[in-house]
């Protein structure tokens, strides 16, 4: 696995005066990029190990946020068929390796960058507990997801070998 760099300027500030769809677009992806930057160099064990009394794993985190990306885009926002996450949210990594996870994690984020690149921020999907919802809530949405589970995988890592900060 290759290392990612995450090296100032990091994204966010790059766009402090770009349009909402630059800002919310680049504010997703540096979450992105931290919560996948978060199992760099990690055996899988380590990635798998629990470490708080949920199932929450650094290697859950990736598939959890993998099935959230695809249920947002590609069910609600494009309308496909919603796929079955094993009934648990996606915190059963025991078939896979981290390596494998984070190759599916990006290719669903890429795939969710496809389906939000054909809409306007005021284009609708259809959630089935909420309703209707725009693509500017389902970005907000994401960065909240997102971010709040970058910051479990850097309480994670920070205990399982130390390592803090957007690396």
């Amino acid at each position: 696995m290759e290392t990612l760099p995450l090296t100032p300027p990091y994204g966010p500030e790059l766009v402090g005066t770009a349009g909402e769809r630059d800002v919310l677009e680049r504010f997703l992806d540096f979450y992105r990029r931290v919560t996948v930057s978060k199992v760099y160099g990690l055996p899988d064990e380590d990635t798998k190990r629990r470490l708080v009394p949920s199932l929450t794993t650094l290697a859950g985190l990736l598939r959890h946020l993998t099935i959230v990306e695809r249920n947002w885009f590609q069910h609600v926002l494009a309308g496909r068929p919603a796929t079955a996450d094993g009934g648990d949210g996606g915190w059963s990594v025991d078939d896979v390796t981290v390596d494998e996870l984070v190759v599916e994690y990006e290719q669903e984020c890429e795939r969710s960058r496809a389906v939000a690149a054909g809409l306007t921020l005021e284009d609708v999907g259809s959630h089935p507990e909420l309703g209707v919802v725009s693509l500017r809530w389902v970005y907000v949405h994401m960065i909240d997801e997102t971010a709040r589970h970058a910051g479990h995988a850097d309480i994670l890592r920070e205990l399982t070998d130390g390592v803090t900060g957007a690396v």
